[in-house]
């Protein structure tokens, strides 16, 4: 997370992702973190060399049935979501709208199964609009600011095959008012536009880290009518 970085980390991220919101190119500034990391996992906050504990919880206690389904893991880092998946047996795509990091997952897992492919959330291709019958949404939405909020979580909704399931992983926030960041956590009303895209909420898990109890983690699992 953003605040277990150093401070000088934390910002540059703040420096990086104000530039590009003042260029109006909100999400252009996580290939510039990729590049300048030059190959050091350790400059990019969110890369912990493993997948996502709570992803990775959810799969232990859902042990979904990979094999003849297809998976999408959006702004998918250096790859351990993506590769968790795969290992049980879905086929896999992950996408990140960084070039440089894209490299980095095809380096670190050479003969992997996932298609990793570059790809904006807020232009996405066509093909992939209700395809995939599990989508995992990690912690991207939070990193756009809330003027394109919308649009991601409706890009994030139409990924979702009729009858698949999305997994929302996220921040929250008690207060609709806007929050500093990044990340900016999600609200109440921002969540509630997956139920309006058809996405029926199944469990909601609140995580509390003893690091920084104060922020509400959500896991969220939803099903696409």
């Amino acid at each position: 997370m953003f605040e277990e970085q150093p401070q000088q980390l934390r910002q540059k991220v703040q420096q990086l992702a104000t530039e590009a919101i003042e260029s109006s190119q909100p999400s252009a500034w996580f290939e510039v973190l990729y590049a300048d990391a030059g190959g050091d996992a350790s400059q990019v906050p969110w890369a912990k060399l493993a997948p996502h504990p709570y992803l990775q919880d959810w799969l232990s206690l859902r042990q979904p049935e990979g094999q003849g389904h297809s998976a999408l893991v959006i702004g998918c880092g250096l790859g351990d979501d993506a590769q968790a998946l795969c290992e049980l047996g879905f086929q896999v795509t992950a996408f990140d709208i960084s070039p440089t990091a894209i490299a980095w997952c095809k380096r670190r897992f050479p003969d992997s199964t996932v298609n990793y492919a570059i790809a904006d959330l807020l232009a996405l291709p066509p093909q992939w609009q209700n395809t995939f019958d599990l989508v995992i949404e990690s912690r991207n939405i939070q990193a756009l600011p809330l003027d394109v909020r919308s649009q991601a979580i409706k890009s994030v909704g139409s990924m979702v095959a009729p009858m698949g399931t999305l997994l929302v992983i996220a921040r929250f926030r008690e207060q609709e008012a806007p929050p500093s960041g990044p990340p900016w956590p999600l609200s109440a009303s921002e969540l509630a536009q997956f139920s309006r895209l058809g996405l029926q909420e199944i469990q909601r898990v609140t995580f509390l880290e003893p690091e920084h109890p104060e922020i509400q983690q959500l896991r969220i699992e939803y099903h696409k009518r």
